[in-house]
């Protein structure tokens, strides 16, 4: 694996020394999806190929750390939209984002949140929008749950099934692999909601 700068080097070999690099791990994940804009994948993807025995702890690890920061997200939607959720989402030039999600997310609520978090799209505006809404948070925290740990799992995965390769493949292929998993995961999950609306 290749490292830019000694500094990012000495950063990361301090990290997978540590005893406490769950959580660190659960720390970069939370501010990644609720601020930083730097992909969390660029450090995890590294340290799973050298940690392949915890793999599954360390996608767990981020996954909850996602899922704790989403559920912020989801209460600053909630309770603090008119000061903090307008300020983020004019800070981080999300207006026309927010806008179609919006209209995205009064039709397909559920379905919506799931496929954000699969695309390549900031998560941040879907927990703003669904806490805003007062969506069921049971809900919201499902599919934030689901379609995170699909993430997660899935580089777990990859990291077990092709080993240090997967950080070539990642930078080459993320873009177009999350949008088709996200188009997939939204044609069988509008294909489940109108099987279910016709048994009805």
């Amino acid at each position: 694996m290749a490292f830019s700068t000694a500094k990012t080097k000495a950063w990361f070999v301090r990290i997978n020394g540590s005893q406490h690099m769950f959580w660190l791990l659960a720390g970069l994940s939370f501010l990644e999806t609720i601020i930083l804009p730097i992909p969390i994948e660029l450090v995890l993807i590294p340290l799973m190929a050298v940690n392949r025995q915890r793999l599954w702890a360390m996608a767990a690890a981020t996954t909850l750390g996602c899922l704790a920061a989403s559920l912020i997200g989801y209460g600053v939607g909630m309770v603090l939209f008119q000061s903090i959720g307008t300020w983020f989402i004019d800070s981080m030039g999300m207006q026309d984002a927010y806008a179609s999600f919006q209209r995205f997310f009064n039709q397909y609520g559920f379905v919506a949140i799931l496929t954000l978090g699969i695309l390549p799209i900031p998560f941040q505006i879907a927990m703003i929008t669904a806490g805003l809404s007062g969506y069921p948070v049971l809900m919201f925290a499902l599919a934030a749950l689901m379609a995170r740990g699909l993430r997660y799992f899935g580089l777990a995965w990859l990291v077990h099934r092709f080993g240090n390769r997967v950080i070539l493949l990642w930078k080459r292929h993320a873009l177009m692999t999350s949008l088709i998993v996200g188009v997939v995961v939204l044609l069988v999950a509008l294909g489940m909601q109108a099987l279910a609306s016709l048994v009805m």
